[in-house]
């Protein structure tokens, strides 16, 4: 298949590239400048650089055309704590952009698209008692997305969403976002931190799921995308293990973890901004176990059941 990635030279477009060739696809990368490092990627990957919103409609439909799939790796995610109110920016650029894309995809006769989101949408769906949506500008967009996905698709367009949990392991020449975490892990102080843990996979694994969901995604589905269930502490202590280091983490009350949140609340309220996540409600959501299983969507999608720690060793010598 001719495949294009939007967001292609950053970190998950960068192994989605790298696994989609691997299975013999033709590739086109879109990404923001500056140009990747000679070398970075394979010479029969095509690359263009720019912003989408620096594109006419003209310009990205003469740009999809011949391509058989696009795949949606852009976007803005919780990290950015735009000024107050958040969602308009999340919007812009996870639903907006979207069905933009989408829209113009089926004009050029694109037949299958697939967009990577968050798996907090997974989680508002199946614990809709904490209404995520409502009290989370970001995790509105992210299930807005879907939609907008959807409808873009308007039945020409086979549309599938990857859903993706925390994703370790590294690329040349980027430093992961895991940084300021891996920073504080291994500092000589006490290790506290709230309850609750997380599912996370490897980049290989997403790489691998994106390629099944090019291949043979279904029209419209959702797949949420697991690997390790990890409650934090297990995470940490073992990020130390990696190191050579034995540290005992230390769990906060939820009340306290509470009353840190509502402390960053203030001061984002200070400064005009909020955040996508809000502080004071995502404690709910932080100290749950928010785990996947993922043994049907590994099936389905054909990535490996793989083991977390080398994905692991790499963030850690990328952040170094």
């Amino acid at each position: 298949m001719n495949v294009l990635i939007i967001g292609g030279t950053g970190f998950i477009g960068y192994h989605a590239t790298k696994e989609l060739i691997t299975k013999n696809h033709q590739v086109t990368v879109v990404g923001l400048p500056p140009a990747p490092d000679k070398g970075l990627f394979p010479p029969e990957v095509e690359i263009h650089l720019g912003n989408l919103d620096d594109l006419t409609d003209g310009d990205l439909v003469g740009l999809f055309k011949g391509k058989d799939a696009i795949v949606f790796a852009a976007g803005v995610d919780d990290r950015v704590t735009p000024r107050r109110p958040a969602y308009p920016i999340f919007k812009k650029y996870n639903v907006d952009s979207v069905q933009r894309v989408y829209t113009l995809a089926r004009q050029a006769g694109v037949k299958k698209g697939v967009v990577l989101g968050s798996y907090f949408a997974y989680f508002n769906r199946i614990w809709p008692e904490l209404t995520l949506a409502e009290k989370h500008p970001y995790i509105r967009s992210r299930v807005e997305q879907n939609n907008a996905a959807f409808e873009a698709g308007n039945g020409t367009i086979s549309m599938s969403v990857l859903e993706l949990p925390y994703i370790f392991g590294s690329m040349p020449g980027k430093t992961p976002l895991w940084k300021p975490l891996l920073k504080y892990v291994f500092s000589p102080f006490p290790l506290f931190y709230p309850a609750g843990g997380t599912t996370c996979v490897t980049v290989h694994q997403v790489a691998q799921a994106i390629c099944g969901a090019v291949e043979h995604g279904q029209h419209r589905k959702c797949y949420s995308i697991g690997g390790k269930n990890l409650t934090w502490i297990q995470l940490l202590e073992k990020m130390c293990e990696l190191e050579g280091k034995r540290k005992k983490v230390i769990t906060l009350p939820g009340w306290l973890v509470t009353i840190g949140a509502g402390f960053i609340s203030l001061v984002h309220r200070m400064k005009g901004l909020e955040s996508g996540l809000d502080p004071v409600e995502f404690v709910k959501l932080q100290t749950r176990n928010t785990f996947i299983d993922s043994s049907q969507t590994r099936l389905e999608l054909g990535y490996a059941d793989e083991d977390l720690s080398e994905a692991l060793k790499d963030t850690i010598a990328a952040c170094k």
